[in-house]
Parts: structure tokens; sequence; C-alpha cells
């Protein structure tokens, strides 16, 4: 199987987004800094300093989700459980901000979203088969659930 290459590449991508997502963030809180602006009586500089707060923390998150994915990938073995947890909370970020993404950005950042969903999903199912497992499934002599002469408990 290819687990692998989904690992990379949904590295890589998660990599590319958290840089993109804290330069944008970084553009946003320079630009509500520069203009001045304020929303609903809050001060332009808290504005500005919690837009580059926010855009850090969550390019942080996005570059640990994909470092997690590189490890995996270099040692080719299933991410630990707080690994698989953080994952799975990738997924589920993915999932949200792409559904708010089309009303406010478009199809194409929606699309690019589910992507990037599906790649998390894809390297995380990939990754939840146990070698061991699959070579006792297939090993000649191997007894199923209904085969063999081992007695059913009653």
């Amino acid at each position: 199987m290819a687990r692998r290459p989904v690992a990379v590449v949904t590295a890589v991508a998660l990599i590319v987004e958290a840089a993109g997502i804290a330069l944008l963030n970084w553009i946003l809180g320079l630009v509500v800094d520069r203009q001045r602006m304020s929303l609903g009586g809050l001060a332009p500089d808290a504005m500005s300093i919690g837009t580059w707060v926010a855009g850090g923390l969550f390019g942080l998150y996005l570059l640990l989700c994909g470092l997690v994915l590189l490890r995996a990938a270099v040692r080719d073995r299933a991410p630990g459980r707080l690994a698989r947890i953080l994952l799975i909370t990738c997924a589920v970020v993915h999932g949200l901000v792409g559904a708010f993404s089309v009303g406010l950005v478009g199809w194409t950042a929606f699309a690019l979203l589910m992507v990037v969903l599906g790649l998390i999903v894809w390297s995380l199912l990939v990754y939840d088969e146990s070698p061991v497992a699959a070579e006792s499934a297939t090993a000649p002599g191997a007894t199923g659930a209904q085969g063999g002469d081992a007695p059913h408990p009653a």
C-alpha cells in the first residue's frame, strides 16, 4: 500500500497551508493596523494583534499536524493515540472551515479544503491497518471466525 506517499503529500499540503494561513493573517493584521479599523468600539491595535496571534496559533497548529504526518511517513508507522486525536481534530477543523469558506470565499477554497480533508482522512485510514493482522489473515492455514477446530463458547 502507498502509505508513505499519502502521508508525505498530506504533510506538505498542511505545511504549505500553515504558511499561507499565517501569511494571510499577517497581511490582514497589517491592513487593520494601517487603516486604523475598528469594529464595535474595539481598539485597532487589539484587532491587529489578535489577528496576528490567531493566525500564528492556527499556523502552528497546522504545522504541528503536518510534522506529525511527516514523522509517520519517515517511520512508516501509525501515529500514536495523541497524534491521531490531533489529526482527527485537524480533519474536523478542515470540514468546518470548508463549510464556512463556501459563503465567504467561494467554491474554489471549499474544494481545496476538502482535498486536504480527504488527504488527512486517507492518511488516518491507511495507517489504521496493522501489518500483523493483515499477515495473519492471509497466512496459509489461518483460521477465520467461522473455520477451525476450536469449540465455540456457548
